[in-house]
């Protein structure tokens, strides 16, 4: 039987994914905690634990779950409490990297729209513990997916791989479970980050027809505006890191979605479009987490030019070295 093509590009899809998100998010985490991307101290430490959930997703999930699969099959990873343990960690790692994503947006949104509440809540103190309560919770919620797993088969006395309980989809209390985990992550996010950045956006557009018409009235309309350049570029980031979060899970979101209404859960194989539908959206959702890099490089001056730095300072030393 011919190899199906989702196979295939899976096969090459997540190794070069990990390739990738791997030395792009430790580049960010880097550059970020070195405090001179002219980003306040609140938004690097949003960012900086951004980069460092969405790493971890890349470690948990691309590389110790879909390239070790299909590359090192028979590893330890597969033994069942293994195996259990990881699961846990895919699914929290996910929440973090989903979680802080939103608690970024709402920050934006109280220091663009409410100025009163921003010198008290957009802190580095603030940012701290709402990264912490993320984190706790992000991990603390998934830890009933360890029961949730029993082993597939049995050999020489060792329990190897994990499949869903049989109970998972037909008790009340797994039901209730599966049900929360997925409005949780991703569906609530959804709908916030959307909610924000329209709030945001409105916000944005009203002062700024606002603040044109104080200058015009003033014949200042010419002078450059700092406030407003500041303003431009805080939306710029917040829109491309929520617009590419929301773009990316999109697809994961129509498909849980479709499965709910349509109480279609079992595909006919990987030549049924609804499985090749359902592969494609988990690619496009976990590249979510390599984007923000690029991102920054694209919308920050100064992030590229510490980039710039970061990427010539071993240049420098192989140079000397080879000198």
């Amino acid at each position: 039987m011919e190899y199906p093509v989702i196979y295939k590009i899976e096969d090459i899809y997540y190794p070069f994914l990990a390739a990738f998100g791997v030395p792009v998010n430790l580049l960010a985490i880097v550059i970020l905690s070195r405090g001179k991307c002219g980003l306040s101290t609140c938004i690097t430490r949003y960012l900086v634990a951004m980069a460092a959930a969405d790493l971890l997703v890349i470690i948990a999930e691309v590389i110790l779950y879909r390239v070790s699969r299909y590359y090192f099959p028979g590893s330890f990873l597969e033994i069942t409490p293994v195996c259990s343990v990881h699961a846990v960690l895919i699914y929290a790692a996910t929440d973090c990297s989903v979680w802080l994503t939103v608690a970024f947006t709402f920050d934006r949104l109280l220091a663009i729209c409410c100025p009163k509440l921003k010198t008290s809540y957009c802190t580095e103190k603030v940012a701290t513990g709402v990264i912490t309560t993320v984190i706790a919770l992000s991990f603390s919620r998934q830890i009933p997916r360890y029961f949730a797993n029993e082993p597939e088969y049995v050999a020489d006395g060792v329990s190897w791989n994990c499949q869903i309980i049989s109970g998972y989809y037909t008790l009340p209390g797994w039901i209730a479970f599966d049900w929360l985990d997925t409005v949780l992550t991703p569906v609530l996010p959804f709908i916030l980050i959307l909610l924000f950045n329209a709030l945001t956006v409105r916000h944005i557009l009203v002062a700024s027809r606002v603040r044109r018409g104080f200058q015009l009235s003033i014949n200042r309309a010419k002078q450059s505006d700092r406030t407003m350049e500041n303003r431009k570029k805080s939306i710029v980031l917040l829109i491309s890191i929520s617009g590419s979060f929301i773009l990316l899970w999109l697809a994961y979101v129509v498909q849980f979605l479709h499965y709910q209404i349509a109480n279609y859960y079992d595909s006919a194989g990987p030549h049924d479009p609804v499985y090749i539908f359902q592969q494609t959206a988990y690619m496009l959702q976990v590249s979510s987490c390599c984007t923000n890099t690029c991102i920054y490089a694209v919308t920050q001056t100064k992030f590229r030019e510490e980039l710039k730095n970061v990427i010539k300072c071993p240049l420098r030393v192989i140079g000397k070295i080879v000198k």
